[in-house]
């Protein structure tokens, strides 16, 4: 059971005013750093010891006398020895000492135990807290038992590796990187057996995790990662907004396409198996014909999360399609906070969140504003958990 929202009400009661916005030093912190800067925030990066100079020193914010960023967007970096260490009782009593509100990002839901940020992280979280395991596929209710509920088409899954008859996507962790994919494609259950065999003796998955992938029929066509964001604050007609569309870039997928056909065909052994290490994102904008079957899926989305883990979704959310021949998408993963393609807002906003917002709007720059107007309206509570 998750930490009651009473509860974490009640840690507000002693937080100074204007809190910190924070994140996990990883995956979309400068997009929330960068975004909380811009509304009048202080920031806070919780990072891993080796992992810190990005924040503590190139983007390390620089104010003038009177409190004004001239360079930056990172105030403050805690360094750990893990990241998981973030969450310890410890530095859990400093984080509230300073006033942190924690935005989570896939690196925290990753690095620190579902467990620990369910029941025992007593920081108050802006956004959904249960609903990050759902993003776990091994979980027996995760993001596709709440797609269903929603009707928001999904590639068809295929039970077993032996029905494999056309081409398929096999979903797992890598071996070791646990944060990064393991995937693979086959077509047939041979080519299964070969690959799977391939990539156990490289090291890339492992034997249990094979056990429980979750096998899909391959959507062919191009891959669009819907950045919204929904707020409490508002009717709930208004509520939800689409702020961007970013694209994966993969290693070594991204490499191998890029590769006459010749030379593909030369590669031989574990090398000419892609991964799909996710390693950055560029930006995209949709055939404005296929915004209304977008924005459908986004409130089905919304409403179906309320219901089955309320208070549901608040603040920012992806879902990620692919968009076929005959151009229906069909999601294929969900991302219940702030995505990892974010960072392609960055101070410059995104198409579709600035034509809303008539101004520059990030994702983290949108988290900001949301609680600096439910701090102003006194209903901060509802956009945390």
């Amino acid at each position: 059971m998750a930490i009651p929202r009473g509860e974490v009400e009640a840690l507000l009661a002693g937080y100074p005013t204007p809190p910190v916005i924070a994140a996990v030093g990883s995956h979309s912190a400068l997009d929330i750093a960068d975004g909380a800067v811009a509304e009048g925030f202080r920031t806070l990066v919780l990072a891993q010891q080796g992992r810190e100079r990005t924040y503590a020193q190139y983007y390390r914010a620089r104010r003038a006398a009177d409190g004004t960023v001239e360079r930056g967007c990172v105030d403050e970096v805690w360094t750990f020895a893990r990241f998981r260490d973030a969450a310890a009782p410890e530095a859990q009593e400093r984080l509230r000492q300073r006033g942190a509100l924690v935005v989570p990002n896939r690196a925290l839901s990753s690095y620190v135990p579902l467990e620990v940020l369910e029941r025992e992280f007593r920081v108050p979280l802006v956004g959904s807290r249960t609903l990050l395991r759902i993003e776990e596929r091994s979980e027996r209710e995760n993001y596709y038992t709440l797609l269903a509920a929603a009707r928001i088409p999904a590639p068809e899954r295929i039970a077993t590796p032996q029905e494999i008859e056309s081409l398929a996507i096999v979903k797992l962790p890598h071996a070791t990187r646990r944060l990064e994919r393991g995937f693979f494609t086959a077509a047939s259950f041979d080519e299964f057996l070969r690959k799977s065999e391939a990539l156990r003796a490289a090291g890339t998955i492992a034997a249990e995790d094979l056990a429980g992938a979750r096998i899909e029929r391959y959507v062919i066509g191009p891959v669009f990662n819907f950045n919204f964001f929904f707020s409490p604050l508002v009717p709930r007609e208004e509520g939800l907004e689409l702020l961007g569309v970013d694209e994966r870039r993969e290693s070594s997928l991204d490499g191998l396409v890029r590769l006459p056909a010749a030379q593909q065909l030369a590669i031989e052994g574990p090398q000419a198996i892609p991964q799909y290490t996710v390693v950055g994102h560029g930006t995209l904008t949709v055939r404005e014909s296929l915004l209304e079957e977008v924005f459908a899926f986004g409130e089905r989305f919304v409403d179906a999360a309320r219901a089955r883990y309320p208070p549901g979704i608040l603040g920012p959310f992806t879902l990620q399609t692919c968009i076929d021949r005959d151009g229906h998408p069909f999601v294929f993963d969900v991302a219940a906070r702030i995505g990892g393609g974010t960072n392609i807002h960055l101070s410059l906003g995104h198409p579709y969140g600035n034509a809303l917002w008539r101004t520059p709007m990030s994702s983290g720059r949108r988290v900001a504003i949301e609680v600096r107007r439910a701090i102003a309206l006194g209903r901060l509570r509802e956009v945390l958990t």
